[in-house]
């Protein structure tokens, strides 16, 4: 995703935490900024990668926020490397969320930098 806010900050939020009450902490607050005009997008990185089929399954109960969020365009994607050390890189593809590697597998936080993004890890 682009960043769209006319010079205002925008933040990509690094997510790499796997418990999952920490996650819904990150689509609380990318939701959050969203309706109140912030640019922000959403990164699975680490552990996070992990949630990914659950919360694609709809049987989470924060399966809803998830989808709130992919609807809303904030989910950028999933770190390729540890989808696959994870155990869950067809899981993730078959989620059609975009598979991040541009840093020797993981997403680089510099990618995101450049397009003005700051970073807020979780």
């Amino acid at each position: 995703m682009e960043p769209t806010t006319n010079g205002a900050t925008m933040y990509c939020l690094y997510a790499f935490n796997g418990e999952m009450m920490c996650f819904v902490h990150v689509l609380l607050n990318a939701l959050d900024m969203h309706d109140k005009g912030t640019g922000c997008v959403i990164v699975f990185e680490g552990a996070s990668v992990k949630l990914i089929p659950e919360l694609e399954s709809g049987k989470s109960p924060f399966s809803p926020l998830y989808f709130k969020a992919r609807e809303a365009g904030l989910i950028d994607g999933a770190c390729k490397a540890c989808s696959a050390k994870m155990g869950v890189l067809e899981a993730v593809e078959a989620s059609g969320l975009d598979l991040l590697d541009d840093m020797s597998g993981h997403p680089s936080m510099s990618s995101y930098m450049v397009r003005g993004y700051s970073i807020i890890t979780f």
